[in-house]
């Protein structure tokens, strides 16, 4: 009896250490690590200089909604939002998985290696680094793009940086080329693990390389493809703010300017932290939702989804 009693003393003991532990955490994750002060931010009138719970910081409802609504800016820079990261949905996602497919069907492993290393660095690259390396392969006069071009075409030099149309096509491109490495390290896993003996079966049926990729390996990566696609849909309405702030320029502003360039010009810069803060609430309400129909989608047509 003594030593159930001992038993249970240890087992309240650790309990209580547990509880220690946990109520400060829980404490810490819930008042501090949870941005509950910028959706309070949102819905008053902020004066950095007082605080958001003092007086000095009123509440005034939906009046930095309303205000970031009726401004023209906003309208222009949710429009590049969407239309940015919806173009870099469409090239920029089914790169990593034909780049993971054309690497899984290499030979010579060593090749393969020297291959995905070259690929998976620019990954590593700030983007201050590759806006440097798009104007110096684009520059109209002393760009090694357009050298090659009017010397072996006889064409007139382009100026990609400046004109809207080749800026959008730029700012995609160089999306796809400092990603798409990286991407395909998830699909490269979820190849692995597949079973060979489907492959071994295909091959008895009489299957060739396509078909056994069509049939094979697309079908084993379909789940991780859908996870993906989902998590990438719920980003729809985010992007983040070196990529946009450091390739754009003032001739392009009319598709460069985004709602994070926004938040950063108007918001933060200006010292407007409630605007700030209701426009990025507004960002994460918007993403919710596309991330919660897209799930939703995808459980209709049979598929797992994230939850």
């Amino acid at each position: 009896m003594a030593v159930k009693s001992g038993h249970i003393t240890y087992l309240q003991r650790s309990w209580m250490l547990y509880a220690m532990l946990a109520l400060p955490m829980a404490f810490f994750l819930l008042f501090r690590y949870v941005p509950m002060t910028n959706i309070v931010t949102a819905f008053k009138d902020y004066n950095i200089f007082q605080g958001v719970w003092s007086e000095g910081s009123p509440w005034v409802g939906f009046k930095w909604f309303e205000r970031a609504f009726a401004s023209r800016n906003f309208w222009l820079a949710m429009r590049n939002t969407l239309m940015l990261n919806f173009l870099d949905l469409i090239v920029g996602f089914p790169a990593p998985i034909i780049l993971a497919l054309l690497l899984n069907e290499l030979i010579f492993k060593k090749f393969k290696k020297v291959t995905q290393t070259i690929v998976y660095l620019p990954h590593f690259l700030s983007w201050i680094i590759v806006s440097s390396i798009a104007t110096r392969l684009l520059a109209p006069s002393t760009g090694v793009v357009n050298i090659y071009l009017t010397s072996t075409f006889g064409i007139e030099p382009i100026d990609f940086l400046m004109d809207k149309t080749k800026w959008v096509m730029t700012y995609i491109v160089f999306g796809v080329w400092k990603e798409m490495g990286w991407g395909t390290i998830i699909y490269l896993a979820a190849i692995t693990g597949i079973n060979p003996e489907l492959y071994e079966a295909a091959e008895v049926d009489g299957a060739g390389r396509w078909r056994k990729l069509w049939h094979v390996t697309l079908p084993g990566i379909r789940a991780t493809i859908v996870i993906l696609l989902i998590m990438n849909v719920g980003r729809i309405l985010g992007i983040e703010l070196d990529r946009p702030y450091t390739m754009a320029n003032r001739v392009v502003m009319e598709v460069a300017d985004v709602l994070s360039t926004l938040v950063y010009r108007v918001g933060i810069r200006s010292f407007q932290f409630s605007l700030t803060a209701a426009i990025g609430l507004f960002q994460s309400v918007i993403c919710v939702i596309f991330l919660v129909a897209a799930n939703t989608l995808a459980k209709k047509f049979g598929e797992r989804g994230i939850w």
